[in-house]
């Protein structure tokens, strides 16, 4: 019955590789301007942050099949429960009494029976999910799921589910039956669920901070983070096993995994080891100071979240309108035998409309269809209405004259970097006295005063990145390993995680890309693509086409939380290692552009983005922990096609806005990579997603035609003038950069295989440097003086002295003595 199943918000087929042909946007041609579509969005009253609410952070563990096991768990416990305290309540128990019942718990854990085994892990994943059954509303089952995760915690729960997992991930049994199975379902991955699904609402009930919590709570919650930072027993922390799972998922050797689970809590570590967005700026002024830099100009979290979203466009009535006059005014300049030329245009605030190939001249018609593809490289067609619509100029009496209101100041202080000001002096001193003079930046003899002026306000806004001190370090740690000796490495959890993935990181990196590429809502068919949804498939297919259905929203969901997780602990990743080093950050996000990561985002963005940030693949009643103490409503199919009421779906935006950034974080300040970004015209498919009022999203894809706007053309900036007003209104200015017309010296394509190549053999110096320490290294001191070697106490095997004298009569008495040869020598 699979064939039922509904897509809805951009979402694909249950089955892996159901939809064929080009990915279109689905509200195509006229419905994409109508009201109610895309272009009358209102804005988005999205606050972004480290992760949704706790409760919808919970509730995405679960998918919606596995609603039934919620009662299994809940008769494991009581069964166990009222044999060993009967006739009492959990919420009845004092401390003592719950931590004796837990340890136990514990203690059952130990049995060499499975069945056995998985019951008691049921009951201990019943207490983690806050005892349900004795709560009268979610509030107290949120709160009762928190009270026993720490308290499970103390016990050593998460060790002793730690050991269990590493069992079942060493299961060939488990993974040789996964394997011979045709397809697979909830029932292969039952124990791994139950274990994960404990250790996730551990980690993400323990990292949640609230201002009631008790002292020993916030104890508590630092030595766990400890204790999954810099682990005691083993050499490897907790966030690499994760990563060990997600690559034997994806190498097609345990194909049971449930990946989502595994996903969900290695971001939930990372958060809760590493430190969300506001902890990396606490790290990152701490660490300026440190280094004795300047403060940072301003905080940007709270600059982004002060932002206001662009007007909304041109309403479609009037869009038609102007359509109707322009075709008119075409036809009459036919008629007089003229050259068709391109009336002057009245944009909207962002241009939706007018996305011309920039790659191609101007004379067309403006209905004539465009036969290239825009997205030949990323396999993906855009919409042919929204990138050749233009709007022409309204009479006035028709349209009144809108008044822009412009901000009283900019949001962003201006910065120069070191390179600017040796350039800007570089071109100054070849146009006024003939030769340069390097690096020397003080030296202004024979240079006119506006220079002067001009270099003064240069430094007053010059900025010093952390990154910047770090490689200058590292050259200088190059140049002299000798004289300024071994480096003094702080041993932060970023920088053991680090160490730990070093080598397996480029792994890690293709097996995340994948899984991305597998739940992109654009994906296309693929015989050798990954299945990522062996953990929402029931063990029966649907009959009814309700069943169907809410099979439809459970995939589409999935699919949207896998894509969510993983986007986030990529960002994630990329801004701590960029803390800790540059060259770490570098060495991922090389391994990522390798991996196509830079065409993937693009593919993911290339569909109809405000049907998918408006997506409702959710059924709120059969959401955790609602379904657990309120009675289900009878679900009929309006129901479920109606979806709830939200204005858009917190973590589609989420998951848009943080492969925005990753893409921002991979292009910058990297030529050869913006020029993939033009290389894979992606100045429409980000145009596109100016649609959506949200003010962090616009930033980040403004940033991104920011930087590429040299490499259009003119044209292209000309026929674009509001967007590049709101670059100019939204986005940071850099004193000196000429990114709107193209005249930036870097800007030229030379060779940029050689840049690429000169940054990889910056990384690999680096981590040879720093983790690779040979024993014999060339620039070891070596003693000349005969009596201290002689003198030297060698340590010889235990056994040596029963071949000391074979040893003697081989090495010593039966090799002959050259006297001849020494005194040559001399």
């Amino acid at each position: 019955m699979l064939q039922f199943l509904i897509r809805r918000g951009g979402g694909g087929d249950p089955r892996h590789g159901l939809r064929k042909g080009k990915a279109r946007p689905r509200d195509s041609g006229i419905r994409s301007i109508l009201p109610g579509g895309s272009v009358d969005c209102p804005n988005l009253e999205f606050e972004y942050g480290d992760a949704d609410g706790h409760g919808a952070e919970l509730a995405e563990l679960y998918s919606y099949t596995e609603e039934p096991e919620l009662s299994h768990n809940r008769r494991c416990f009581e069964e166990d429960f009222h044999t060993q305290v009967p006739g009492r309540r959990w919420l009845e128990l004092d401390a003592a009494q719950q931590k004796a019942y837990v340890m136990r718990l514990l203690d059952g854990l130990e049995v060499v029976n499975r069945d056995k085994r998985l019951r008691v892990a049921r009951a201990i994943l019943y207490l983690a999910q806050g005892v349900f059954g004795d709560c009268d509303n979610e509030g107290d089952v949120l709160h009762w799921s928190r009270h026993n995760s720490f308290l499970l915690y103390q016990l050593g729960t998460f060790s002793a589910f730690l050991e269990l997992l590493n069992m079942e991930i060493e299961n060939s049994q488990a993974c040789s039956s996964a394997l011979r199975k045709p397809a697979i379902s909830l029932a292969d991955s039952t124990e791994l669920r139950v274990l994960l699904s404990v250790m996730y609402l551990m980690v993400e009930n323990i990292r949640v901070e609230q201002e009631t919590d008790p002292p020993e709570w916030k104890t508590c919650r630092e030595t766990f983070r400890m204790d999954l930072s810099f682990p005691v027993h083993t050499e490897e922390p907790f966030a690499l096993l994760l990563f060990t799972m997600v690559t034997k998922f994806c190498s097609g050797h345990a194909p049971h995994f449930p990946m989502k689970k595994v996903l969900l809590l290695l971001w939930k570590v990372l958060l809760l080891t590493l430190g969300g967005f506001e902890a990396l700026q606490a790290m990152k002024v701490r660490r300026r100071e440190e280094l004795g830099l300047p403060p940072l100009p301003e905080d940007s979290i709270q600059v982004v979240r002060g932002m206001r979203a662009a007007s909304p466009p041109t309403y479609a009535i009037e869009l038609m309108e102007q359509q109707q006059q322009q075709q008119q005014q075409q036809q009459q300049q036919q008629k007089r035998g003229h050259r068709s030329r391109r009336p002057l245009m009245k944009q909207d605030s962002l241009d939706i409309y007018n996305e011309r190939d920039p790659f191609k001249n101007d004379e067309g018609g403006v209905d004539e269809e465009e036969n290239d593809d825009v997205d030949s490289g990323i396999e993906g067609e855009l919409d042919l209405m929204e990138r050749d619509a233009i709007i022409p100029v309204m009479p006035a009496q028709r349209l009144p004259i809108e008044r822009v209101s412009f901000p009283k100041g900019l949001p962003w202080a201006p910065k120069v970097r070191q390179k600017d000001i040796e350039h800007f002096l570089e071109a100054s001193r070849n146009k006024f006295i003939g030769f340069t003079l390097g690096q020397d930046t003080e030296t202004l003899i024979g240079l006119p005063r506006p220079i002067h002026e001009s270099v003064k306000t240069l430094k007053q806004h010059k900025y010093v990145s952390i990154s910047d001190v770090q490689i200058k370090n590292e050259e200088e740690l190059e140049k002299c390993p000798m004289s300024l000796g071994e480096e003094e490495v702080q041993e932060t959890p970023c920088e053991v995680l680090y160490r730990a993935m070093l080598y397996n990181l480029p792994q890690y990196m293709i097996a995340l890309l994948k899984i991305l590429l597998a739940a992109a809502p654009t994906s296309k068919a693929k015989t050798d693509s990954i299945n990522i949804l062996a953990d929402v498939l029931p063990e029966e297919m649907p009959i009814t086409v309700l069943q169907s259905m809410k099979l439809g929203i459970d995939v589409n969901r999935h699919k949207e939380i896998i894509v969510k997780s993983i986007s986030a602990l990529l960002l994630l990743l990329l801004k701590h290692f960029k803390l800790n080093h540059i060259y770490q950050f570098e060495y991922v996000s090389q391994h990522l552009v390798f991996a196509n990561c830079i065409p993937l985002i693009l593919k993911f963005f290339n569909q109809n983005i405000m049907s998918y940030i408006t997506a409702k693949n959710s059924i709120s009643v059969l959401d955790y922990p609602h379904c657990t103490v309120c009675d289900l409503p009878e679900l009929t199919a309006e129901s479920l096609e109606a979806g709830d009421n939200n204005q858009f779906c917190w973590r589609n935006l989420f998951s848009c806005i943080n492969l925005l950034r990753i893409l921002n974080k991979l292009t910058k300040w990297k030529h050869s990579r913006t020029m993939m970004l033009v290389v894979f015209k992606s100045a429409p498919i980000l145009k596109r997603a100016l649609k959506v009022k949200q003010a962090m999203m616009q930033l980040y894809v403004l940033k991104l035609l920011k930087i590429q706007t040299k490499y259009l053309g003119r044209q292209w900036r000309k026929s674009n003038m509001k967007t590049m007003s709101a670059i100019y209104q939204k986005v940071r200015h850099r004193m000196n950069d000429d990114w709107a017309y193209g005249n930036d010296i870097d800007a030229r394509p030379w060779d940029f295989q050689a840049e690429e190549c000169t940054l990889r053999a910056n990384i690999e110096a680096f981590n040879s440097r720093r983790y690779d320490k040979p024993q014999d290294s060339e620039f070891a001191p070596v003693d000349n003086c005969l009596q201290s070697v002689l003198g030297q106490r060698l340590e010889l095997p235990e056994d040596f002295h029963y071949s000391y004298e074979l040893w003697l009569e081989r090495e010593v008495f039966s090799q002959p003595i050259r006297w001849e040869e020494l005194l040559h020598c001399q």
